[in-house]
């Protein structure tokens, strides 16, 4: 553990900021070799080296999902911004470089991969005696604990799973979810939340959410019944309160009922799980998706219709990484030149 500083040695293995050195190390390897390297001489070695090293957006996904979420609960925000903007800048080099790999236009390469091993080198410099010793001291034992879990959904560059942490107890005892009392500390009170697989929301954070998604929902339980839709502006299909309670057959145009009904006997039998179709409708183009509501048991608990207009969405090309909107204001002053 000799990549360790002393601040981090006696810590157990598998502590994320251990496996964050980890990652250090690896890191340093990496650049170290590919320094060394030119593109037009070693491609193969090159793209291979810049691959692995490419895999610090994982690194960078966990910092900003995980670590920094503990640290804002403690009152310290300063990584989330001006770290996560570093993180940013890292990834545009990344960007072009692999934008000319894939063009095969190898100009600029070694100096975009020079500027890559300086802010990383810079980067990390900044974890190790800023960040890193921080948080081992604002975030508690069982933050860490926590945070663990959430690394292993986002994952690591190591080629292999870091060691388990907290290490597995030997034989340990069984405590039945219904009596688990473990709770995280959250900066808000779960009084009057709702329960989510993930998370806590006020059941006016709920409505509001479902509202103002761009899409049409409607859940029909195990029984056929109407049991929810979300109330929008902007609904494909327009609903009224009516259709609460209502058996499903009932809502459709007679035409349509036998696909209804068919689909529902599928979802019902197991032998389908999704249907979907699109449509022109009143000069739009319409997507409807059916997808058949399963418990852990996989007992069929009704389905969710989704429509979603996606005129819109149809006509976008290429890629849009910048915020428009001043785009828009200036075209708006255009068309009124004397509103301001």
């Amino acid at each position: 553990m000799s990549h360790l500083p002393q601040y981090a040695q006696k810590l157990p293995s598998g502590h994320p900021v251990v496996v964050y050195f980890e990652e250090s190390a690896l890191i340093v390897d990496l650049l170290g070799q590919l320094v060394k390297v030119d593109i037009d001489e070693d491609f193969e070695l090159y793209f291979n080296l810049f691959n692995q090293l490419a895999d610090v957006e994982k690194r960078f996904a966990r910092k900003e999902n995980q670590l920094f979420p503990y640290l804002e609960k403690h009152g310290w925000t300063g990584p989330s911004q001006g770290m996560w903007a570093f993180h940013d800048e890292i990834r545009d080099l990344f960007r072009h470089v692999r934008q000319k790999i894939e063009s095969k236009n190898h100009t600029g390469i070694h100096s975009l991969t020079n500027r890559i091993i300086r802010e990383l080198d810079s980067l990390m410099h900044i974890e190790q005696h800023r960040l890193f010793p921080n948080a081992l001291d604002l975030l508690t034992e069982d933050d860490w604990k926590e945070m663990r879990e959430g690394d292993s959904e986002i994952g690591w560059m190591l080629a292999t799973e870091p060691t388990p942490y907290p290490a597995p107890v030997t034989n340990p005892e069984y405590i039945h979810p219904s009596q688990d009392k473990t709770r995280r500390r959250l900066p808000f009170s779960l009084d009057g939340r709702i329960r989510m697989n993930e998370g806590y929301m006020t059941s006016e954070q709920l409505n509001l959410m479902l509202q103002f998604m761009p899409v049409d929902l409607t859940y029909v339980d195990e029984n056929d019944r109407v049991v929810f839709y979300n109330r929008g502006d902007n609904r494909v299909f327009p609903r009224s309160a009516g259709i609460i309670g209502r058996e499903v057959k009932f809502c459709h145009p007679p035409k349509s009922v036998d696909t209804v009904l068919r689909i529902l006997e599928e979802f019902k039998k197991g032998s389908q799980d999704t249907s979907e179709f699109w449509i022109d409708f009143k000069g739009r183009k319409i997507h409807i998706r059916y997808f058949a509501i399963r418990d852990e048991h996989n007992n069929y608990k009704g389905v969710i219709e989704m429509s979603q207009d996606i005129t819109e969405i149809l006509k976008l090309e290429g890629q849009n990484r910048l915020l428009n909107w001043d785009d828009e204001e200036t075209e708006q002053k255009a068309k009124c030149p004397f509103a301001h």
